[in-house]
């Protein structure tokens, strides 16, 4: 049967979506981690940071307790991901798949104890970092990482949505619900664990081809990576490119992100370069772009603002930038002229790769995947002592590129006319409403997310137009019926949102990092329980309308 292109692009971003569920996560506790070990660095803190001190003690307790989300990462995504994934009973739905994809390993433990060397696999060895082997929940299993559980994950939730509302006879009915579900993934997992322990270990070999690929591209390879996971944003497939550096086996085991933190005292006490202790550390160099970037956007915008309006900009713009600085959460300031100069966007996204590049060719390596603190915490404060050389060239280089981000945009802003914030009648009317309307909210002590909500369904098209509603860090994401229902991206700006990207009848709203809790609103204005019209559990059949203006 043939399946529509708009089809796919939901399914797709909707995964993209589920995924941050869990990665949300990875920031917190890559800071807790970074704290723990920097105050456990008797090169900074002198003598009470000695191993064995109280001091010391205390730090090593809590550094392991932060370690518990990089070293469970695959167990996390298989509980956390239906939360997103699963369109009904997601609580029942996390349970199951945590159990199946138990019994996957348990069944993978077992194959490979008996013919191991059949797959090429010397399952005698330690479960240790390179040896394709790993422990999962105390199994010897194969090293899947979250690739095997994201697989495993989604497995789960498919037959989670075909049989978990199947009525059994009576006779039978110790195998409804979730119960009917585990006991198919019992079934399914077999032959899963069985192609698995075929495919996984030649998929180990092409991913260390792969490592050896990369870190020989060099600055080209460098810059691919980053402008892809720029350029791919407004789709929400970005995630699919900086995720298998990051948190997956790309270029190091585990991901750049747990690599760097379990070698970070190493990379500390030598005085070698850092391009030669880290060279893959250059596909974490994405960062560079939201800390240095970001800010000679906000400058051009501001700067090529009417005189009139720039009071008002700078109100829209300083937050923005400072989110993007210090917490690499860009969509913000990014979606606030995406939509009227797409260009621009493709300019930033080539900035980024370029400023990537030359970073990496004048030895910056590290984890720089997000703001100002991931720099402060995971690099610059523990590593400056034997490596503020190369720090002090990655800010003066960073400094530089925000003077061309901002010539840059400046140039293309005036010379195109382009009607970004602050030009023209444009700007005044897409944030005149929203700033009276959050007026009227503060005044009237009401919660500015309720409103929100019914705002953002009403432009949708109503209740009976919505098929689904996930979330990631920053976007409401829906499925609708009817595309046509969807009103313009003023409407929903006007509401509230940064901005909003349409993919036929996948709809993503930006919203910011308030959106965990709009989705809760959102899903109760649908109907009992947050259930979806499409799932046939909506309270009424009534369309929520937007508050008289």
């Amino acid at each position: 049967m043939f399946i529509s292109k708009d089809v796919v692009m939901q399914k797709v971003q909707r995964f993209g979506g589920a995924m941050f569920t869990p990665v949300i996560m990875f920031g917190v506790f890559g800071l807790f981690v970074a704290v723990s070990i920097l105050c456990q660095n008797p090169m900074i803190l002198g003598a009470v940071a000695e191993k064995g001190t109280g001091w010391s003690n205390f730090w090593f307790i809590l550094e392991e307790g932060a370690w518990t989300i990089f070293r469970q990462m695959p167990l996390l995504f298989a509980i956390a991901l239906p939360i997103g994934l699963a369109k009904k009973e997601n609580a029942r739905a996390c349970m199951e798949s945590f159990l199946i994809y138990v019994i996957f390993n348990y069944y993978v433990h077992a194959i490979l104890s008996i013919w191991g060397s059949d797959f090429g696999v010397d399952f005698a060895r330690e479960a240790v970092s390179g040896s394709g082997l790993a422990l999962v929940a105390s199994i010897k299993t194969l090293d899947t990482g979250i690739i095997g559980a994201i697989l495993i994950a989604s497995l789960s939730v498919w037959l989670h949505g075909r049989l978990f509302d199947v009525n059994v006879p009576e006779s039978l009915g110790i195998f409804r619900g979730s119960s009917l579900v585990v006991s198919a993934g019992f079934v399914l997992m077999l032959p899963v664990a069985w192609l698995f322990c075929f495919v996984w270990p030649q998929f180990q070999a092409a991913i260390s081809s792969l490592q050896v690929f990369l870190t020989d591209a060099g600055i080209l390879g460098v810059w691919i990576y980053t402008f892809l996971e720029r350029v791919l944003i407004p789709t929400g497939l970005h995630h699919f490119i900086y995720f298998p550096f990051i948190f997956g086996p790309a270029v190091v085991d585990n991901g750049i992100q747990v690599y760097w933190l379990g070698h970070i005292q190493e990379f500390a006490a030598s005085t070698r370069p850092l391009a030669e202790l880290f060279p893959e550390g250059g596909f974490a160099l994405h960062g560079m772009s939201k800390l240095f970037g970001c800010p000679g956007i906000a400058l051009a915008i501001y700067f090529t603002a009417d005189r009139e309006s720039r009071g008002r900009v700078a109100a829209l713009l300083l937050p923005a930038a400072l989110v993007a600085m210090c917490c690499g959460i860009t969509e913000p300031l990014e979606f606030t002229f995406l939509f009227v100069a797409p260009m621009l966007f493709v300019v930033h996204s080539f900035l980024a790769g370029t400023l990537a590049s030359v970073m990496y060719y004048f030895g910056v390596r590290g984890n720089f995947g997000g703001g100002i603190f991931d720099c402060l915490f995971q690099n610059w404060v523990p590593l400056w002592s034997n490596h503020y050389m190369t720090y002090l060239t990655q800010i003066a280089i960073g400094l530089c590129f925000t003077a061309v981000w901002f010539a840059v945009f400046r140039f293309l802003i005036v010379k195109l006319d382009l009607k970004t914030p602050g030009r023209g009648d444009e700007a005044a009317r897409l944030y005149r409403k929203a700033d009276y309307r959050a007026k009227v909210a503060e005044e009237q002590a009401a919660d500015e997310r309720d409103r929100k909500a019914a705002d953002f369904l009403a432009a949708l098209g109503g209740r009976e137009n919505i098929v689904d509603v996930t979330n990631c860090a920053t976007r409401l994401r829906v499925t609708v019926r009817d595309e046509g229902l969807v009103q313009s991206v003023e409407t929903f700006i006007e509401a509230g949102a940064h901005g909003l990207v349409q993919n036929g009848r996948a709809v993503q709203i930006i919203v910011g990092l308030s959106v965990p809790q709009l989705r809760g609103r959102f899903e109760a204005l649908l109907g009992e329980g947050g259930r979806t019209a499409a799932a046939g559990k909506t309270a009424g059949t009534d369309t929520v309308q937007a508050p008289e203006e």
